[in-house]
């Protein structure tokens, strides 16, 4: 499948009814003559857990407002193993994002449909006494926020949701992850099977400069993905508009979602890591991350960050909107432009964070969309590959096994408290992360045993795990991604080296080991508190 890139005549209507750039779209499959006309337009959201600042969304509100027809927002519990190996520290952010999400959906008018497989649902009709207000949809009646449920299903459930409701078109969100890829082609081909009258987009709502229009290749280094960024970045950092009024919806009744129970359900079938408390899920808590009058990164913590964004002993210099951009509760494209409205508070903080917001992390996504072995030794450079093999063999004066690494076992106090900070916190800090990485290699029987832990590691205990940037960083550390070759030593071949001399020169070693000791005590204090129906009680305390 080679999709293309859209232009203005391949979309509906004499003009190009899209609010979103031409090349930030991709059509995956045409549909053609046979499509449902008037038929309602279906975005699949999935890495883009928002409704403002959403570039997917706007492009399909645009489409359905040009064609007159009704808007609908689906979100499905799967790809495996994209969703469901998560667990249950990233599910239990992630469907308490959705519950407040879908609540705002309501509030607007814009029916919302669950696809997760649990059949333990109630039909709530939604009163149409209410106007939309000021972010579209305006002065809908006869309308419904729909919830559909169903956890034994898979890509099947977005087709048969599509062929119920006679949809046009479908617009999905856009990943460079394997799973994801292959979800959206088995629904694609699903389509072309059963449905070929529906259109399928695709929109890069999560970059500021589309993957496959930043470049069209795998980059090298940082380096030369800069330079191609800064050339059209003014072309896409631009404000969002507001999302078009839409048809009123007038397809199926819907139903609503038991939230407490699909939580309690889906969080106690997962692994039992425990949910973070020190971040709230949802779009108002990521813009009050942001902007908030309190302790808004960009309002009250920005001046630090350029000079303390590298020490573990000042976590408060760093943003602390990583769960917020993997969750997609907050646009990397808002952050930038708020930003940059603040650049007067601090001009080196604010370029620093938008090199680290902007080019590494749409870097990372280059990297994962452009080499489909992006979690594999294979997936390093040539040099690195050979380097890592030259040295597999050398002798290591420490060797732990996985289970060892996951409990902390090691003879390093400053890496067993980097493990832990991630185990009890969530949330490692960057630079330990390096040094975190680059330990297992040293202390594993190989590269490729080393890589896999550490993402295994990293999957299972990051709130953000599970993403582009966690690939990146640990094929960074091991594999010498995105860096260059260094002087030649035993394991490590030419991958950069970090050690234990090398930390305590940069920063107060031991003051970080107390402060991951503190986190560790409360969170400890925390669990041998908690009752058996804790997760209902969190849930309940959110509303």
């Amino acid at each position: 499948m080679r999709p293309t890139t859209v232009s203005p005549r391949t979309v509906p209507g004499p003009t190009n009814p899209s609010p979103a750039h031409p090349s930030r779209v991709r059509v995956i499959h045409p549909g053609g003559d046979d499509g449902k006309p008037g038929g309602p337009v279906v975005y699949w959201m999935l890495r883009e857990q928002r409704l403002a600042d959403n570039w997917a969304l706007l492009h399909a509100a645009g489409l359905a407002a040009a064609s007159a027809s009704p808007l609908a927002v689906a979100f499905a519990l799967f790809p495996k193993p994209f969703l469901l190996s998560a667990r249950r520290r990233q599910l239990g952010f992630l469907l308490r994002g959705l519950r407040l999400l879908s609540a705002d959906a309501a509030a607007r008018r814009l029916p919302f449909f669950l696809l997760t497989g649990m059949r333990f649902l109630t039909r709530r009709p939604l009163s149409p006494e209410n106007d939309i207000g000021p972010s579209g949809l305006r002065n809908a009646r006869n309308c419904y926020c729909f919830f559909y449920v169903s956890l034994t299903g898979g890509p099947t459930e977005i087709p048969a949701l599509l062929r119920r409701l006679g949809a046009s078109t479908l617009v999905a969100d856009f990943s460079p992850l394997r799973p994801v890829k292959e979800a959206l082609d088995a629904v694609v081909d699903d389509l072309r099977r059963d449905a070929p009258g529906v259109t399928v987009h695709q929109v890069d709502a999560h970059n500021v400069v589309p993957v496959w229009a930043a470049s069209g290749k795998l980059e090298y280094s940082a380096k030369t993905f800069r330079s191609k960024i800064s050339k059209v970045m003014d072309e896409y950092l631009v404000e969002f508009p507001e999302l078009p009024a839409v048809a009123p919806w007038d397809r199926e009744q819907p139903e609503d979602v038991n939230w407490e129970e699909l939580i309690n359900r889906v969080c106690s079938e997962a692994d039992n890591v425990k949910e973070i408390d020190w971040c709230e899920p949802g779009e108002e808590a990521a813009m009050e991350a942001l902007l908030g009058s309190k302790d808004g990164f960009l309002t009250k913590r920005i001046k630090s960050y350029e000079t303390d964004r590298n020490d573990p002993t000042k976590a408060r210099a760093l943003s602390g909107l990583s769960p917020y951009l993997h969750f997609g509760h907050i646009s990397a494209q808002r952050c930038a432009l708020e930003a940059k409205k603040h650049r007067h508070l601090s001009p080196k903080s604010v370029d620093a964070f938008l090199e680290e917001l902007v080019v590494r992390r749409e870097l990372a996504d280059n990297f994962c969309y452009y080499q489909p072995q992006y979690d594999s030794l294979s997936g390093a450079w040539d040099w690195a590959r050979k380097t890592l093999m030259d040295h597999a063999t050398d002798k290591r004066e420490h060797i732990y096994t996985r289970e060892q690494l996951e409990n902390a076992k090691t003879h390093d106090p400053l890496w067993n408290a980097s493990q832990l900070e991630m185990v009890h916190h969530g949330k490692m800090h960057g630079f330990m992360r390096m040094y975190w990485a680059k330990k297992i290699l040293e202390w594993t029987s190989g590269p490729e045993e080393a890589l896999s832990v550490a993402i295994y590691l990293n999957d299972k205990y990051e709130i953000d795990g599970r993403d582009p940037s966690g690939y990146v960083g640990c094929m960074w550390s091991i594999c010498g991604l995105h860096d260059q070759g260094w002087k030649e030593r035993p394991v490590f071949g030419k991958i950069r080296y970090m050690n234990y001399a090398g930390c305590k020169r940069k920063f107060d070693v031991d003051a970080y080991i107390s402060y991951v000791k503190r986190l560790s005590a409360q969170s400890k204090k925390r669990t041998a508190e908690e009752s058996p129906n804790s997760v209902v009680k969190h849930l309940k305390s959110d509303h």
